[in-house]
């Protein structure tokens, strides 16, 4: 129980030392995220990729800083823990009228973990829940902006009501044909809600502020007539002129999903409250986790505090056991899963066989490198968690044994609380969404379809399982191309198929930049020796890549082979790989967008690489 009288005078002062440094943290984030607009209007897209980049650290500096801070100025490590409690009551009082009091906890929190020892994580010591309600927050100073603006155009007017509300937007660059563009939203928008009637409230309610990703703003926002809600966004581009274009116009949930996914890099938007922002997105996309939301809109931090409550909500009302992941183990990564959750844990080993060359600190580069690029559609976002306290009583006897034997140095356990109820302590652990190993999805469709007995039916579902599989992970790939990532280990297991169908890369330890590796060919062998020989006769260095080789580790199956020569021969060729490392060491950025060509108004005439 907190103490009831507020006697502390550090107390108040070591509170308010840590809403100092998290306005801090947000206003900086602020700045930078705003800044984007300017990028975009300037097609400064090596910038906007830079400050993409350097603004997920913004987070980690700002908690070292105010850390550093309390020790400095209160020996905060030394304080007794009836400080620190009267030191949150102090910062829950000012926390009321805040514009952001959900992420300000989380920065609590962060602050005094990294101060403390877990061991003084209590309930009662730092905000497991919330303690600030976040709904109805508004900014009301007179000169701000509302969360979202509200249009009501008639059938009559609805042309100029849209190029009403992109002009609102005050992009400092001229549209190619502004009227032109909202011509063909117009159209889009009819045919989307076909005949029916336009009812007393329709309306567009637009979010106030512009989503900025790489070369691509997003005007987001739904349609509403009667009881019906539909969900839109607006992706507005460069064209090959320099000009604005809007692209395409995306409609419903799910292309909502695949913008806002996990697997993209995350969105630099001007949020003043960005818990109105979130329950606006989650009315459009009520499946999506609130957690992901926040992560999407580049508050990772605050994605991975409402991840942890989610987790902890799923243990208590949940009895299945942590196990060891199915599917094929790997040389570097222990992964666990809980099956009624649908997340995997991926623990970094203590051992690695002798192939593969690296180290505990080289790997976790490897991730945080993923976690700063631009993921473009094709590579897991991952939570990374330090000393992660489970209930022993949830681990199979086996995954513990695994633990023990492949990453001792990652596991304690011990008697929590001393109330013998043992704890299952991670030391350091990923966590990603779970999906379906490509090599088990092609596995599935050859034992379902093209066994013996099976029917033609089923032989062509499982064909055409296959067809989109090994089409689309050729499409991956070329995309991680684009982004100047080479996989490295581009075997079936490493990637996964997402509940959209997507393709997705996950196993990092091995990538590298295109631009670092030295793409080549065979060369012919120089007499029969060599040719005979089971042995690489040529020098090959740490940098070389052979796409040539790639084909007997991936192409062993005449019917996979069939579908991946007719789409992607062109990977085993080095002139593809050496064309795109040439281009993007010449300054070009690719971009994938994540709508398919068909949804596009003009293909061909913006300055952009759509897959």
């Amino acid at each position: 129980m907190f103490p009831q009288r507020l006697d502390s005078p550090q107390a108040y002062d070591i509170a308010k030392a840590m809403m100092d440094g998290f306005n801090l943290h947000y206003r900086l984030f602020r700045t930078e995220s705003a800044r984007a607009k300017h990028r975009f209007e300037t097609a400064d897209w090596h910038g906007q990729q830079r400050a993409q980049r350097e603004r997920i650290e913004f987070y980690d500096l700002r908690v070292r800083e105010c850390s550093t801070r309390l020790e400095r100025e209160f020996k905060a490590g030394e304080q007794p823990m009836e400080v620190w409690q009267q030191a949150k009551l102090h910062y829950i009082g000012l926390l009321v009228d805040h514009h952001q009091p959900e992420l300000a906890e989380t920065f609590f929190n962060s602050v005094t973990t990294k101060i403390l020892h877990r061991s003084y994580f209590q309930n009662d010591f730092i905000f497991v829940r919330p303690a600030v309600s976040t709904e109805y927050i508004e900014n009301d100073e007179p000169a701000a902006l509302p969360t979202y603006r509200s249009y009501y155009p008639t059938q009559e007017d609805l042309l100029q009501v849209l190029v009403q509300m992109v002009s609102d937007f005050d992009l400092r660059r001229p549209f190619d044909d502004l009227e032109r563009d909202c011509g063909l939203v117009r159209a889009a928008i009819a045919r989307q809600l076909g005949e029916v009637k336009l009812r007393a409230n329709f309306q567009i309610n637009v979010l106030s502020g512009l989503f900025f990703r790489n070369k691509g703003a997003y005007i987001v926002g739904k349609i509403i007539n009667g009881f019906n809600e539909q969900p839109f966004a607006l992706p507005v581009l460069h064209n090959k002129g320099g000009q604005l274009v809007i692209d395409a116009v995306l409609f419903g949930e799910d292309d909502l999903l695949i913008l806002f996914s996990f697997a993209r890099a995350y969105f630099m938007v001007d949020m003043e409250v960005p818990s109105a922002y979130v329950q606006f997105l989650r009315s459009m996309m009520p499946r999506k986790p609130r957690n992901e939301i926040y992560s999407a809109l580049g508050l990772q931090k605050q994605g991975k505090t409402l991840f942890y409550r989610d987790f902890l909500h799923h243990l208590r009302h949940s009895t299945d056991k942590f196990r060891t992941a199915p599917g094929i183990k790997g040389m570097v990564m222990l992964v666990f899963d809980l099956p009624s959750f649908p997340y995997v844990f991926k623990v970094i080993k203590d051992y690695y066989p002798p192939q593969k060359d690296t180290t505990r600190d080289q790997i976790k580069g490897k991730y945080l490198l993923v976690k700063q690029h631009d993921r473009v559609g094709r590579m897991a976002d991952t939570l990374e968690y330090s000393e992660v306290g489970f209930p022993r009583a949830r681990f199979d006897d086996e995954l513990i044994a695994e633990i023990e034997k492949f990453a001792p140095s990652q596991l304690e356990i011990s008697d929590r609380d001393g109330d013998g109820q043992s704890e299952v302590i991670i030391k350091h652990v990923y966590i990603e969404r779970r999906m379906i190993p490509l090599n088990i999805y092609l596995q599935e469709a050859f034992d379902l379809g093209l066994g013996n007995g099976a029917s033609k039916s089923a032989a062509d579902r499982a064909r055409a399982q296959i067809e989109r599989g090994v089409i689309e992970y050729g499409n991956a790939i070329k995309d991680l191309v684009a982004a100047n990532i080479f996989p490295g280990d581009m075997l079936w297991k490493n990637f996964g198929i997402t509940r959209h169908g997507k393709v997705v890369f996950y196993d990092y330890d091995e990538i590298e930049y295109i631009t670092d590796c030295n793409f080549r060919r065979v060369p012919a062998p120089r007499n029969e020796e060599d040719e005979m020989s089971g042995e690489v006769w040529y020098n090959v260095g740490p940098k070389d890549v052979f796409p040539e080789t790639f084909g007997p580790f991936l192409l062993g199956n005449p019917v996979v082979r069939e579908v991946f020569m007719t789409h992607h021969a062109d990977l085993l060729d080095a002139g593809f790989w050496q064309a795109h490392k040439e281009r993007i060491a010449q300054g070009h950025v690719f971009d994938v967008f994540p709508y398919e060509r068909e949804k596009r108004f003009a293909p061909d005439a913006t300055n952009t690489d759509l897959s």
